[in-house]
């Protein structure tokens, strides 16, 4: 693998997890090689986050995320962990008991403050293994607000610390 081959090496890992959890294979205890480990380490992915699109995708097919949504989230986290991280981990996690609640709003919309915790921590690489970005509740919030997750996660790291941006971009679309 290398920088000008990744989206395909993530394609047909994707592609072959799908294949083992449609099979049957729905724990992915078996599905990475070492060189799959190593290849998510390098784009600051862990196999549970893999994992979480897979099976998703499997589970809820068009209402889940597409192999495309996939990859487009996990190159701004590729781009962001290189750029931003110099490609060294927080050593971080966000416990699901520091997320918002579902049911928090902001300016009339609720999820919002729980999404942008999550989108922070997905940038950078502090996922708990319990949570998800692009999970049902994101997604039926992108879908309602007619938003794509990678485009979110865009916004997210270019707004820094500032919600205000995070906000408007979901009230309107327009970054």
């Amino acid at each position: 693998m290398n920088d000008q081959t990744w989206d395909t090496t993530f394609r047909e890992l994707f592609e072959r997890c799908a294949k083992l959890h449609r099979g049957g294979d729905t724990r992915a205890v078996n599905w990475y090689t070492e060189a799959d480990k190593a290849f998510l380490d390098s784009i600051g992915y862990t196999a549970q986050e893999f994992f979480d699109f897979v099976d998703d995708h499997c589970r809820y097919g068009v209402e889940g995320p597409s192999l495309e949504t996939s990859l487009l989230v996990a190159a701004v986290r590729r781009d962001y962990f290189r750029v931003v991280q110099n490609s060294q981990r927080t050593g971080k996690t966000v416990p699901p008991s520091e997320l918002p609640a579902k049911t928090a709003a902001v300016e009339g919309m609720p999820w919002l403050p729980r999404l942008i915790v999550k989108a922070r921590a997905k940038l950078n690489g502090e996922m708990d293994p319990d949570t998800m970005y692009g999970c049902g509740g994101d997604r039926a919030f992108f879908e309602q607000h007619k938003l794509h997750p990678a485009d979110f996660l865009r916004v997210t790291w270019a707004a820094g610390d500032d919600d205000k941006k995070i906000i408007e971009f979901a009230k309107t679309g327009k970054m």
